[in-house]
């Protein structure tokens, strides 16, 4: 299993140079898959779905294609899942994390995956990368009484009746990302402290400028930035 989890994507030399080490050839040989899916129950995240494929895409990939999840309960597997299962990176972007967890279930990927990690390098991006650890934060109180999915840390609610806090859980860890980005003013040290409280595995605090490599098990921060461990 080998996974690269972001907090914003390639953004730095180092996590280019990890991704390169897990596909373990050039990128321009190697044919990736990517998942827009988290960013459209985000405001303006039908523009930037477009946006983020392309950052994506130019990173020179040999062949490069979007993988819809909210299509592929429409159609058989075999219309999509061959294209994943030759694919060498499967990316899955961020955006609405509650949002993301619906439509992996729904969509058969979340069934598909654990396999297909056999060889396939997972990249994730922000929720991308949170949907692989232990688990997504969600209000208790909310989620009684109002059946919405809603992540009181970074203010992120699902949409009703399309939300879920399930992940795929292959690593024993949680994360969180954004630390300290200006679009992100509350993703300070206070709240990752408050989030670490809240668990009892290790929670990872990454910065755009930061990644966590994991290679069967074994974690490895990549960065060129600023990150932090709790409960480790």
């Amino acid at each position: 299993m080998k996974l690269l989890l972001t907090s914003a994507g390639i953004t730095n030399d180092s996590i280019r140079a990890a991704l390169v080490d897990l596909l373990g050839k050039p990128i321009a040989e190697a044919r990736a898959l990517y998942v827009p899916t988290a960013i459209y129950a985000t405001p303006g995240g039908v523009g930037y779905s477009w946006r983020g494929g392309q950052e994506m895409a130019e990173l020179g990939w040999a062949e490069f294609g979007l993988l819809e999840l909210t299509a592929l309960p429409s159609m058989p597997q075999d219309c999509w899942l061959p294209d994943l299962e030759s694919a060498d990176a499967v990316i899955v972007g961020g955006g609405n994390g509650g949002y993301l967890s619906y439509w992996l279930q729904q969509s058969g990927l979340a069934a598909a995956l654990p396999k297909l990690l056999d060889r396939l390098v997972y990249l994730g991006v922000s929720a991308g990368s949170a949907m692989v650890t232990r688990q997504l934060r969600v209000d208790p109180d909310v989620l009684a009484n109002t059946g919405v999915y809603y992540d009181d840390e970074y203010d992120e609610a699902a949409p009703a009746g399309a939300g879920s806090d399930r992940t795929l859980g292959l690593v024993d860890f949680v994360l969180r990302p954004h630390l300290f980005a200006e679009y992100f003013p509350a993703a300070n040290r206070e709240l990752m402290l408050t989030a670490a409280a809240r668990v009892d595995v290790p929670l990872y605090a990454i910065d755009d400028q930061s990644a966590i490599k994991v290679v069967d098990g074994s974690v490895e921060v990549v960065s060129e930035g600023t990150w932090e461990l709790f409960n480790g």
